[in-house]
């Protein structure tokens, strides 16, 4: 326990000395503060009833200290820092397979084609039973991705169970060098139009991007499209360096500007642009954040593309690491950026916080009106609006229900089993005959879910109790619900279409893996139909661009 004291105290004194570079009206405070928590954990560990564990109970003190701050300001402490360096570099020494719990098994969702698991002959929907003899039966997920993760060229035993398959399997892997590629898709949607899917920015994404582009022209592409759809952003350079493929030399991309003016940054293209004149579109989703963003509102600022889809996440927070002893590290958010126009696309203002502690959006009469180079009209604070909002349809309660219960994942597996091969992930569909099979094998599994407008009624029978309404309307809410529940049986002919799509996406992964997901989605996919659409029509793109 002395040592233990001792250490705290050393501790102590390293963090204070840290903050002798602070401004002199804020070094007592900071010292007196740190002086308190020292002593406060002193006595808590001499007198606390039970032992304390320093490394859980410290962390979760910074955890509760940095969450007041903002989501992304984040400690990585020694044993995290290997996850963090594979979402930076998108690189790490593994069989190339990812792994999720469906019942508590642990299955295999995605094979990385080129890597040691679909070279051994791992398949998406095996359950995997064993790792190098160990059994993985209540084990976390992070503890099943530390056995199947190791150094390259080390080798791991993986047992696993397949559907149609009356033993288990034992394969044999070398770990490799995986590099998660952060295009995930290029291809062509027409004869003459490219597409690029992005799926993070890590270290050389923009090297892919403009591979993939000068592929896709000598494939025939004269015009392209963008995919930034659910991508969360990454490293500021890399979107810097994706803008300057479209974008002249020395042009400004971004701006990013903190507390410590000396850190304050201009960033601006640096190298000759690839095309700055073929006709683009930028996809956008709820989820596209942070660099992506960065990349669809430069875009949009200088009138270079149409952006197409929903409004964007709204993250205009730009972090840095810092390091710290043992091995540790801080991630920081340092600065806000601004796109050309000045706008920062930032939606949430953690610096002023509700009484309960809750974050507001930034409202719509403190919302400043920017200008992009043709003085189209653009906002501050709300993430990038898109130049045509397509509007997501609400996903049918039935759909979440088989997804969350991994019914499509385990017909899928079933399907995969009794047929060897199907069409190309474009043009394979369903037959009524496939689909019939899929409602009877769901109802052997006695499904069971409330849906939203059950949970409505629910809602409302208690509200009616409450107010003393219930005994006058009580069979009339009781008829609707009645009508409601014989509707519900009746959602897998209803919902038939969104049901189909989902399944198939999950049966063409069986064969195609996540290009064929990707490619599946195209026909049906409102966000490319659009941008195809406004490529095709010269007027319309150049009226949006307001040329």
């Amino acid at each position: 326990m002395k040592k233990r004291w001792v250490w705290l105290a050393l501790f102590s004194a390293v963090i204070i000395g840290m903050f002798s570079f602070a401004p002199k009206d804020d070094y007592f405070p900071i010292a007196r503060n740190l002086e308190i928590f020292a002593g406060l954990y002193k006595e808590v560990n001499a007198y606390y009833v039970d032992e304390i564990n320093p490394n859980e109970v410290i962390k979760k003190g910074i955890d509760a200290m940095l969450k007041n701050l903002d989501p992304y300001t984040v400690y990585i402490p020694e044993d995290l820092i290997e996850d963090y360096r594979t979402m930076a570099t998108g690189e790490y020494g593994g069989i190339g397979a990812t792994t999720g719990v469906i019942e508590g098994e642990h299955v295999v969702y995605m094979i990385y084609e080129g890597y040691p698991a679909s070279e051994a002959g791992l398949r998406i929907g095996d359950k995997i039973i064993e790792v190098d003899d160990i059994p993985v039966t209540g084990l976390s997920h992070d503890e099943l991705g530390k056995l199947l993760k190791g150094q390259y060229d080390t080798e791991v035993s993986v047992k696993v169970t397949r559907y149609g398959v009356e033993n288990p399997i034992d394969l044999s892997l070398t770990r490799k060098n995986i590099k998660i590629e952060s295009v995930t898709y290029q291809g062509m949607l027409t004869e003459n139009i490219g597409i690029i899917k992005l799926s993070e920015f890590t270290n050389n994404s923009s090297k892919a991007v403009e591979d993939a582009a000068k592929a896709l022209k000598k494939e025939g592409a004269t015009k392209l499209v963008l995919d930034l759809r659910d991508n969360p952003g990454g490293l500021l350079h890399e979107s810097v360096n994706i803008c300057n493929l479209f974008i002249p030399k020395e042009a400004v991309v971004v701006d990013t500007k903190g507390k410590i003016r000396d850190l304050n940054k201009t960033y601006n293209t640096l190298n000759n642009p690839w095309d700055t004149e073929i006709p683009l579109v930028v996809l956008v989703s709820s989820n596209s954040a942070s660099a992506s963003e960065i990349v669809a509102g430069v875009i949009q600022d200088y009138d270079r593309g149409v952006v197409v889809g929903q409004k964007s996440f709204g993250k205009g927070l730009v972090q840095a690491t810092r390091p710290l002893s043992y091995n540790s590290q801080l991630k920081v958010t340092t600065a806000k950026y601004y796109t050309p126009s000045g706008r920062c696309i930032q939606a949430l203002d953690y610096t002023h916080r509700n009484s309960d502690g809750s974050v507001g959006k930034v409202p719509d009469s403190l919302k400043t009106t920017y200008y992009t180079t043709n003085k189209r009209k653009v906002f501050d604070g709300g993430g990038v609006d898109p130049d045509i909002v397509i509007d997501i349809p609400l996903t049918p309660s039935i759909v979440s229900v088989l997804s969350r219960e991994g019914l499509l994942f385990s017909y899928a597996n079933k399907y995969a089993a009794e047929h060897p091969a199907i069409a190309d992930a474009r043009s394979f569909n369903l037959t009524e005959e496939e689909y019939n099979d899929f409602k009877s094998w769901v109802a052997e599994h006695s499904l069971e879910y409330a849906n939203k407008t059950e949970g409505v009624m629910d809602r409302l029978i208690a509200s009616a109790k409450k107010e003393n309404y219930y005994s006058d309307i009580k069979s009339a809410l009781y008829a609707l619900k009645s009508s409601i529940s014989d509707q519900k049986a009746n959602d897998l002919t209803i919902f038939e279409e969104p049901i189909k799509k989902r399944l198939k996406e999950e049966i063409v992964s069986r064969y195609y893996f996540e290009k064929g997901i990707i490619e599946s989605t195209f026909n049906e996919d409102a966000d490319v139909l659009t941008a195809i659409e406004v490529l095709n029509d010269t007027d319309r793109y150049n009226e949006i661009l307001g040329k």
